[in-house]
This record gives structure tokens, C-alpha cells and sequence, in this order.
């Protein structure tokens, strides 16, 4: 793993997190408890702070990057990034699964209790409804989240991925 200081400013992890030996973390990153970088995810804090919350899993091959000086990267808790999206610049609250290749954009909110589908584009400054759906290029709503989804997709798998961590800890 890479873990790099920059600028003054060097990653800080809370307790039980799993870095990934491929992962890369660099700068001004603040990480809670219980979070999970996996292989060839790179958290890029060089331009502007990111912040996670706890309980976030950031998967296989995720970028995580800001806008220098314009737009952070802020992710709540107990959020899921898929394998290989981009989260840039943007603002995740809690209970959210961003899907596998999904793009978010500079300036976007993802309000809690929300799905961004596999392969979506959310634009620049996209606005998501808290407890909605998105999918598409670019991505729109698609439906309201029923309390099943919450439970049976976005807190499950937050809670597998604690589980995975700790086999590799």
C-alpha cells in the first residue's frame, strides 16, 4: 500500500480499517471506523480534503479524487463505493451504495437512503433525492427505495464488507 504525505498533510484512519496492499492513499484524507480500501483503489486527497465516514467500504479499483481548491469529497457513513467508480469532488451522505463504474461529479449531493445503479453518470452539481434510485447516462431518477432495498442491499452490503475485511486483518 501506499500511504503518502503531501503537502503537511498525512491520511488518518480510524480503528479496524483494512488498506488493501495496492491501495493508495495520499494527503489530507480523514477515515472513521470500520472502513475498507481494496485493491488498486486510489484516494487522491492532493487538491482538496477528503472525509469518510465510518463503515465505508471504497472497492477494487475506485477512484476518490477533488477539484483543487473548489469542490472536497465528503462520504457519510456506512456508504459502499462499487468496483471501479469515480467519486469526485462531491458530497455522499449516509446509507448510500454507489454501483460498480458509476461516475459522480463535481458538486453533486447524494442524499441518504439512495442507489446510484451500476454505470450511472451523475453530471455536474446533480441533485439526488434522498431515498431514490438513480441509473443512467446521465443518470436520472428511476424510482423511489423501498425499505427492503435499504435493508437488503445498501446495509447488507456495507456489513459483508466488514465481514470480508476481516478475513485479510
Amino acid at each position: 500500500m501506499v500511504i503518502k504525505e503531501l503537502n503537511g498533510k498525512k491520511p488518518q484512519f480510524g480503528k479496524d480499517c483494512f488498506i488493501a496492499e495496492t491501495a493508495v492513499i495520499i494527503g489530507d484524507f480523514i477515515c472513521g471506523d470500520n472502513c475498507s480500501i481494496w485493491y488498486n483503489a486510489v484516494v487522491r486527497a492532493d487538491v482538496h480534503y477528503i472525509k469518510i465516514g465510518n463503515k465505508v467500504n471504497i472497492q477494487d479499483g475506485a477512484c476518490i479524487h477533488a477539484t483543487y481548491k473548489k469542490s472536497p469529497t465528503n462520504i457519510g457513513n456506512n456508504v459502499s463505493i462499487g468496483h471501479n467508480a469515480i467519486v469526485h469532488g462531491c458530497t455522499i451522505k449516509d446509507n448510500v451504495l454507489v454501483g460498480m463504474g458509476s461516475i459522480i461529479m463535481d458538486d453533486c449531493i447524494v442524499h441518504s437512503n439512495s442507489i446510484i445503479a451500476a454505470g450511472s453518470v451523475l453530471t455536474k452539481g446533480t441533485i439526488v433525492e434522498q431515498g431514490t434510485i438513480y441509473a443512467g447516462i446521465p443518470a436520472k431518477k428511476i424510482k423511489d427505495i423501498s425499505s427492503d432495498l435499504v435493508s437488503g442491499e445498501i446495509e447488507r452490503i456495507a456489513d459483508a464488507y466488514i465481514k470480508y475485511a476481516s478475513w485479510y486483518k
